[in-house]
């Protein structure tokens, strides 16, 4: 497994920073900043309880039986869960994603709620495993938090990985429901307890670790990104789930944790992973 800064990305966190946005010395080009810190958001937390609508909804479409959507070409894709979340709660996707013609891989983190380069140093090893299985690179889906180690991962490996499509992932700060900012005070405690890391910053975006400092960078050109969020969503601010740009941003109808279960969701996956990939048209 690779470790530490790829070559080929080594100078592209050198930014300067002017108002609201990050210019890149390399491009000319603007992107919106990554906020380090974590603060709380109002969000209508009370709308999660209608995630069991999304799951229904989704059993009632054409799509989630493969019905007039994109059919797949048989490349790995790797589906990663939020924050707190297991492998297990994203069967559904998995399913149907094998049943488009795709190869659907166990991201293979274990409970993401462990420390972050630790997380994308196993989903990298696992990315790297289908890219050697399937022989092509992999596409990443990342609900959440799982986005945030979607995008570090394509960030350090960029060679391996044809795309990645985060749903509801706060890339660009974590702006929360407090509970939720409770809940990752706690992981990180006990990961300083149990670890003894000798980063104090473990588990915020101030820690120095090349997976932290991976979302500061320029997200690789080579790679298409999806940005799919909800503005209904009662756990992360939408506003940092979005790239402010309309080719990228896609957003659907429900809940935060529907996500994985929204037929509009399902529908978008289609479309977006069935595109030539960036590095299949440059070969």
């Amino acid at each position: 497994m690779s470790r530490g800064y790829p070559q080929s990305l080594k100078g592209a966190g050198k930014q300067s920073v002017s108002g609201s946005i990050i210019k890149t010395a390399e491009r000319g080009t603007t992107v919106k900043p990554f906020y380090k810190d974590q603060k709380p958001a109002a969000r209508p937390v009370w709308l999660e309880a209608f995630v069991g609508l999304d799951w229904l909804a989704l059993r009632a479409s054409p799509v989630y039986y493969g019905l007039g959507v994109p059919k797949g070409d048989g490349s790995g894709v790797v589906v990663i869960p939020g924050f707190l979340g297991t492998d297990s709660y994203l069967t559904d996707l998995r399913s149907w994603l094998a049943r488009i013609n795709y190869k659907a891989y166990l991201s293979g983190i274990g409970r993401n709620a462990e420390c972050l380069e630790l997380l994308v140093g196993r989903l990298t090893a696992t990315v790297e495993l289908a890219f050697a299985q399937t022989g092509r690179p992999v596409h990443l889906i990342g609900h959440s938090l799982g986005g945030i180690l979607a995008r570090s991962a394509a960030a350090l490996r960029p060679d391996i990985v044809a795309s990645v499509i985060t749903l509801g992932s706060p890339f660009r700060g974590i702006r929360s429901h407090p509970m939720v900012l409770q809940a990752a005070e706690l992981v990180r405690a006990r990961i300083t307890r149990e670890r003894g890391f000798d980063r104090p910053d473990c588990y915020t975006g101030f820690c120095t670790c090349a997976a932290v400092a991976s979302l500061e960078w320029p997200f690789p050109e080579s790679i298409p990104q999806t940005a799919i969020y909800t503005k209904q969503d009662g756990i992360v601010d939408w506003r940092y789930c979005i790239n402010d740009d309309p080719e990228t941003d896609c957003e659907v109808m429900g809940t935060h944790v529907g996500l994985v279960f929204n037929a509009y969701v399902y529908e978008l996956l289609a479309t977006r992973l069935a595109r030539p990939s960036k590095q299949a048209v440059r070969g």
